[in-house]
């Protein structure tokens, strides 16, 4: 089992910046790809951001492109989203998730471990 343990959210005005954190615990961390989901009110929870477990790869969404970067630090067993040049757009709850193979992510369907999410809100 592997717990994953979101912070970082909050308000932010509109081109504001803000940090996510998702701390994981349990089985070994480093062996797994990572993937930052969001899922705004009455949409569909879709992939923002992903990394292979071998760290070497990684996918953005077009419309976080240039403004989101994911990262790991497995010393720490945490993945990070950094969100430059916030929109409002951006406002959802956003779920760190975990996938127990080394290759990217990129369905909800793919993942075997999620957060509780955390609140991101932009405003504008």
């Amino acid at each position: 089992q592997v717990q994953l343990l979101e912070s970082g959210g909050g308000l932010v005005q509109a081109g504001g910046s803000l940090r996510l954190s998702c701390a994981a615990s349990g089985r070994t961390f480093r062996r797994y790809a990572m993937g930052w989901f969001r899922q705004a009110p009455g949409k569909e929870r879709d992939v923002v951001a992903a990394v292979s477990g071998t760290g070497d790869t990684t996918y953005y969404a077009d419309s976080v492109k240039g403004r989101f970067t994911i990262s790991t630090d497995n010393a720490k067993n945490t993945v990070y989203l950094q969100m430059i040049s916030l929109k409002a757009e951006d406002t959802a709850v956003y779920y760190c998730a975990a996938r127990v193979r080394y290759g990217l992510g990129l369905d909800v369907t793919e993942y075997d471990y999620w957060g509780q999410g955390t609140q991101v809100t932009v405003s504008s």
